[in-house]
């Protein structure tokens, strides 16, 4: 603990202690020190040059005018940030809102210093010694900071001497009001948004004059941290920093307890409206990037909009023009087979390709039947439209906006071709290093800037399977093992005899299915068994060790998909397969070099092992099979994709989600295909599946990039086995049990199957009212001969 030096002390001379010479030494020479850096101050202060402030507000300092670029892995320029929304406003466009929030928790004693607060300054150097640093700059001293580049960032005496004078030169030329202006026209606020002008547009959409309390508390905010604070992606974080906004605000005086108490339990209500990023290529990808550069660089005082920052990104530009050509190219087929699927109450006969849909829009009415069973969506929509929010902030009644609006047939034209645009998602990662190589985060990014691949968590159904399948081969399952494709109910909860009972898309074949096929051809049946006896815990650990991010709920549905993800997450988890069981987090940027080419930062995350070797072969072989005679052998049929690929279709309850992971040796794809409002979904079986809508977009880009030479992702590479790999043994000593036709009762197993501790735990029981005469699906009937008749013979 540290004491006050000169209390406790005698003055005498007698008996001085050595310890007690070094500190008069020490203090001496903290004098001397001291005296140099007044004599350096005072040099310092009639050297700097401040400039006028309409300088400022005509321009801004050459200091902040430094763009930073990305390129592509192959040299090519992807996008340049820099400080493109920008506008200067006096102080008296400001919402008084602001500056009471901003002086009530940044610097109280502002109106009462002359640009250092003495108070603050001695507590930040007493808790500095103590090993807690804290700052003791007052606005106008970040102001400093913030104009000029020579007073620099770093925690040094020499640095905070050119703080202080700056700071002492601003305070003598310019009125307290002035600085705020200054200051508020400055700083960052997160989302390319710089100023508070920008800032108000950028996530209210509005003019900075006409922020309210709680929306200038969440402005100043972010000031402590843009993108630790940024709303968008930490809306409870924000909340909280916002409600610590308002308590200071309180506390000095500048807001009632009453107004504190109304206002804290309100949301954000952010009307988000970010700057685009220069980029044509990959905006989603060049948009992701920026916010990956901006943690780091506030994490390591930089500046992106202004540093002049090199941002060296994964992306592969030939990849990416194949993604692009493939979502072009199945997109709007699949867009006029809903809008003619919604066209009238019963969607017309299922066509197997895209030509009859597209022959008939030009019939029909698109989507006439959805917006007629939803008639209260269009207004909905109209007051969250720009239009709507314009007339209203101009004055007009919003009862009389809205019906003005909802007489304009173009204008609710447009908004029904906004809001039933079909999207999806795409992206391609190297499973060996976590490179990120192509990455489509919507189809339009002037139209639709929520990206599909990051920020965009959908249920993912049944390309959840290979998770459970991987904890069963985990507990010892084999391939070859096999399990009743028959209805049966799991009790959830015993207190409320809560049950669930999974249901097949095609039925009950009532037959021994191996766990193989059951994958290949996506049995609900049989992986809910297996999640009987494995547990939700297990199987989400598995998930999780592989790369799944998201929360994942510990209920049996899991096992079907149920608890929602990213694209980019489970293909990054799916690369996991590949590697040899290694989950190597994906990667967007490789280093980072300063404006000199000086090399500033290299990022190389360590992989980690999630699976053994021979576990993930086992199920990647088992995924093969989904390709060659499973839900995803369109790859083979109608794509030609000859070379060795495993994968997983998906598709989630109503048709609101189709997915598709492929595996290569060295490529992992995955898409994701569907609405932003999941009441529009495909209507039919036939086209709502994800190996009808996610899986061309996949193998299309395959296809286009296993012909491109220069791509070289190689036809003849092949997954490798681990060392000595052996094939799991099933855990029956014959399979000739399994294979009984159809309707036929089953021998009992020679030997005991897994699942026979969660029947008889009572856990799942089986429900025999499936019919005899159940047709089973197409692998089994090739496996097993024709179903028998319905008279027995």
């Amino acid at each position: 603990m540290l004491r006050n030096p000169f209390i406790g002390r005698s003055t005498s001379s007698a008996g001085r202690h050595p310890a007690h010479r070094r500190g008069v030494r020490r203090a001496a020479w903290f004098a001397l020190a001291a005296l140099i850096g007044l004599a350096a101050a005072g040099a310092l202060y009639h050297l700097i040059d401040i400039p006028d402030l309409a300088a400022l507000q005509t321009e801004a300092p050459p200091d902040l005018d430094v763009a930073s670029i990305a390129y592509t892995a192959d040299g090519q320029e992807l996008a340049r940030y820099y400080r493109t929304h920008r506008v200067w406003v006096g102080y008296g466009q400001i919402s008084p809102a602001v500056f009471d929030a901003l002086v009530a928790t940044e610097d109280h004693r502002f109106f009462e210093h002359r640009g250092v607060d003495p108070v603050r300054l001695a507590g930040s150097v007493w808790y500095t010694l103590r090993g807690s640093r804290q700052g003791g700059s007052t606005l106008t001293m970040q102001l400093a900071r913030n104009l000029y580049a020579d007073v620099g960032r770093e925690v040094t005496l020499a640095r905070k001497l050119r703080e202080i004078v700056v700071a002492c030169k601003l305070e003598r030329r310019y009125g307290k009001h002035e600085i705020l202006e200054m200051y508020l026209n400055t700083v960052p606020f997160g989302q390319n948004a710089f100023g508070i002008e920008a800032a108000a547009r950028t996530y209210f959409d509005k003019p900075a004059r006409a922020l309210t309390v709680p929306e200038a508390a969440t402005l100043v905010a972010l000031l402590r941290g843009p993108s630790r604070y940024n709303p968008l992606r930490h809306p409870e974080r924000a909340r909280q920093r916002r409600n610590l906004v308002l308590r200071q605000m309180v506390e000095h005086g500048r807001l009632s307890a009453d107004a504190y108490r109304r206002l804290a339990p309100e949301p954000l209500h952010l009307n988000l409206r970010p700057a685009r990023p220069a980029s044509d290529l990959a905006p989603h990808f060049a948009a992701y990037v920026r916010r990956q550069v901006e943690d780091w660089a506030e994490a390591h005082g930089y500046d992106l909009y202004t540093d002049g920052l090199r941002i060296y990104t994964t992306l592969d530009a030939r990849l990416q023009q194949h993604a692009r050509a493939a979502v072009e190219a199945h997109l709007p087929g699949l867009q006029a087979v809903a809008a003619v699927e919604w066209s009238a109450p019963h969607p017309p006969e299922p066509g197997s390709t895209y030509a009859p849909y597209e022959a008939r829009l030009g019939r029909v009415s698109p989507f006439a039947h959805f917006w007629a069973t939803h008639p209260d969506l269009l207004p909905a929509l109209v007051c969250r439209s720009e239009r709507y929010r314009r007339a209203v902030r101009q004055g007009e009644p919003p009862d009389r906006a809205q019906a003005r609006l909802l007489a304009d047939a173009a204008f609710l034209d447009s908004l029904r071709t906004a809001h039933a645009r079909l999207e999806t998602g795409l992206v391609a990662i190297d499973p060996h290093t976590g490179h990120v190589k192509a990455w489509i985060g919507g189809r339009d990014f002037a139209a639709d800037q929520y990206d599909k691949v990051a920020l965009a968590r959908r249920q993912p159904g049944s390309t959840f399977k290979p998770f459970v399948y991987a904890a069963a081969v985990e507990r010892g399952y084999a391939p070859d093992d096999s399990l009743r494709d028959a209805r049966m109910t799991f009790t959830i909860s015993a207190e409320d005899d809560a049950t669930w009972t999974p249901r097949n898309t095609g039925g009950y074949s009532g037959a021994y299915v191996r766990l193989r096929d059951g994958l290949a051809w996506s049995k609900n049946t049989i992986t809910a068994q297996l999640m009987a006896d494995l547990g939700p815990e297990r199987v989400a650990d598995v998930a999780h060790r592989m790369g799944i991010r998201s929360p994942l709920a510990r209920v049996p549905s899991l096992a079907l998909g149920s608890s929602e993800v990213t694209l980019l997450e489970l293909t990054s988890a799916y690369g996991t397969f590949v590697s040899g069981g290694v989950h190597h987090p994906a990667v967007v940027v490789t280093h980072i070099d300063d404006d000199a080419g000086r090399r500033l930062a290299t990022f190389v995350p360590e992989g980690h092992r999630a699976l053994t070797r021979q576990t993930a072969y086992t199920v990647l072989d088992m995924m093969r099979d989904v390709v060659q005679r499973g839900t995803g052998q369109a790859l083979r049929t109608r794509f030609g994709i000859d070379t060795d690929v495993a994968g997983k279709t998906g598709t989630s309850q109503g048709y609101a989600d189709g997915w598709f992971i492929l595996a290569h040796p060295r490529l992992v794809v995955g898409a994701w295909v569907g609405f932003n409002d999941r009441r529009l979904t495909f209507r039919t079986s036939d086209w709502g599946q994800g190996a009808r809508t996610a899986l061309p977009v996949v193998g299309e880009f395959v296809r286009r990039v296993l012909d491109d030479p220069e791509a070289a992702l190689g036809r003849g590479v092949r997954f490798a086995p681990p060392p000595g790999y052996r094939p799991p043994r099933p855990a029956v000593t014959s399979l000739e049990a399994f294979h009984a036709p159809a309707g036929l009762e089953r021998p009992a197993p020679p030997g005991p199957l897994p699942l026979r501790d969660a029947l008889a735990e009572g856990l799942a029981r089986p429900d025999d009212t499936a019919p005899p005469e159940a047709d089973p699906e197409a692998v089994l009937r090739r496996a097993l001969g024709p179903p028998p008749k319905k008279d027995g013979s």
